[in-house]
């Protein structure tokens, strides 16, 4: 494949807030058609992480709780955020684990991804998970009003057509399931 050289250059940057999860950095630049100008940028410092658990009857499992960001509820294929120095399947297993309960003996990789690009450096991946084996969830404390639900997958599939499931990596990773098994 063709290598294309960056059009952007960069004059400075300058930290502008960072804490354990995001970095926020402000570049001065100059445009591919040559002005100056400002770019910020937000640095995940974890890989985001959903995962799609499904069993033998193509039942799946989504999780709600309130998006403090949105100040909405959301309902969500179980995710969460994995450390970059973490391999990321062992990430996804630890995730699932902690908000269904469900461990899996079958993992595939099924979406790579980025999440806001025109902003963000961060990078997602979604999971199928299969050959699931119930257990009990290990919530961390900010997901103690976490709710889970069992559903079909086809029922799923039409939440997300009828936009009662929003979130990207959900919308994304169900659709491509979906694609996957002929829906």
């Amino acid at each position: 494949m063709e290598e294309i050289k960056n059009p952007w250059q960069t004059l400075s940057t300058e930290e502008k807030y960072d804490n354990p999860w995001i970095n926020v950095e402000e570049h001065q630049i100059i445009n591919p058609g040559g002005g100056k100008g400002i770019y910020g940028k937000v640095h995940f410092k974890n890989k985001a992480l959903g995962i799609i658990p499904l069993d033998e009857e193509d039942n799946t499992w989504i999780v709600g709780q309130f998006r403090y960001t949105l100040n909405e509820y959301s309902w969500e294929i179980p995710e969460g955020g994995g450390p970059m120095h973490e391999d990321v399947l062992a990430a996804a297993q630890r995730e699932l684990k902690e908000e269904t309960g469900l461990t899996a003996s079958n993992w595939e990789m099924i979406m790579r991804f980025h999440t806001s690009n025109s902003v963000t450096d961060e990078e997602g991946l979604i999971f199928l998970a299969t050959d699931l084996t119930p257990g009990e969830r290990q919530l961390e404390e900010s997901e103690s009003d976490l709710l889970l639900k069992k559903l079909p997958f086809e029922e799923v599939l039409h939440m997300v057509m009828d936009q009662k499931i929003t979130d990207s990596m959900s919308v994304a990773g169900i659709l491509k399931v979906a694609r996957m098994k002929g829906y």
